[in-house]
């Protein structure tokens, strides 16, 4: 019998991390998370199984909160509405200490493992085949998350002298079970070069874009475009023949000035992945680079529902965009 994993495991991922989840929820699927909470005033994570990015629709929505003593709450999202929460009024994670998290899908309900205990059930609310996404946030650093679909071996049985190669088209931080090489990195079908999308709806404040890719090992420049129509509200330019990334904003043909400060040195590298997040605040945007804040920009065109469109090219293969 061949062995075949059909997503391998994402290793050392940056935080917010999400990834479609290759053929869906099926019962017997188990996903393990082992990570580390971080310390801070309002700690609390989740990890939500949704039906796409966009998190109108979450299955499973798994949220511990560490204020009032600490306690679990899950709920149930659908078409933007919350369901009942369910509280758990206990804390099985503590800050500082690495922690291991396994969901696996059951018919009537998911069973949460923490740390090998079992912590909880909770019955569907919805049919989870409609689940295709895993999606991870807050104050916690990742070191692991794999799928484990239905029958497949236990890691520790899988022969060490066979291979698996497939093809990268999610989130940075991807390597291949046992394989002992790094990943290789194809031209995704889904994110030709240059890439547009609609950012649907416009910014607004909350608003949060994610764009993950690797650099080219050649890598000269690439640029990340927010647009109002032909105007570029947002231009996040890494140059690497400059050793700097240069922001700024063009209206009418003209190019404003430009910004180029850093807090370090040059935070990209070429040939290695990165996850850019933008989160539009009322009078910037602030952007974190692999789960560090980066820098802020202050918005020069103030109607931000007209700021719809993203635009990606240059030297730079995306796996995956989050609009």
């Amino acid at each position: 019998m061949a062995f075949c994993n059909p997503q391998g495991p994402y290793l050392n991922p940056a935080v917010p991390f999400s990834t479609s989840i290759q053929g869906g929820l099926q019962e017997g699927l188990q996903i393990t998370i082992q990570g580390t909470v971080l310390h801070s005033a309002a700690s609390r994570f989740a990890v939500n199984l949704q039906t796409g990015f966009s998190e109108n629709d979450i299955a499973f929505h798994f949220n511990p909160r560490f204020q009032e003593g600490g306690y679990v709450v899950c709920n149930t999202k659908q078409k933007g509405c919350w369901g009942p929460e369910e509280r758990k009024m206990q804390m099985p994670f503590q800050n500082g200490v690495p922690f291991e998290l396994r969901i696996l899908v059951q018919r009537s309900d998911f069973k949460v493992t923490v740390n090998k205990n079992v912590f909880l059930h909770y019955a569907h609310r919805v049919p989870f085949h409609l689940v295709d996404t895993l999606s991870i946030n807050g104050t916690l650093m990742l070191s692991y998350v794999n799928f484990q679909p239905p029958g497949m071996w236990p890691a520790q049985q899988v022969p060490i002298a066979q291979t698996v190669i497939h093809t990268v088209h999610s989130a940075p931080g991807q390597m291949f079970p046992n394989s002992g090489i790094p990943p290789m990195v194809y031209p995704s079908p889904a994110y030709p070069m240059p890439f547009f999308t609609s950012i649907p709806g416009g910014l607004y404040p909350s608003k949060s874009i994610i764009v993950s890719g690797t650099v080219l090992p050649s890598a000269k420049r690439f640029h990340i475009n927010l647009r109002s129509g032909s105007d570029i509200a947002f231009h996040l330019n890494p140059r690497f023949d400059e050793n700097a990334v240069v922001r700024n904003t063009q209206v009418r043909g003209s190019w404003g000035s430009e910004e180029r400060s850093l807090p370090r040195k040059m935070p990209f590298n070429r040939g290695q992945s990165f996850s850019l997040w933008i989160l539009c605040e009322g009078h910037c945007l602030k952007v974190a680079l692999d789960g560090q804040h980066l820098f802020e920009y202050e918005h020069r065109l103030k109607n931000l529902p007209a700021i719809n469109s993203l635009e990606v090219a240059g030297d730079v293969q995306l796996t995956h965009v989050q609009t």
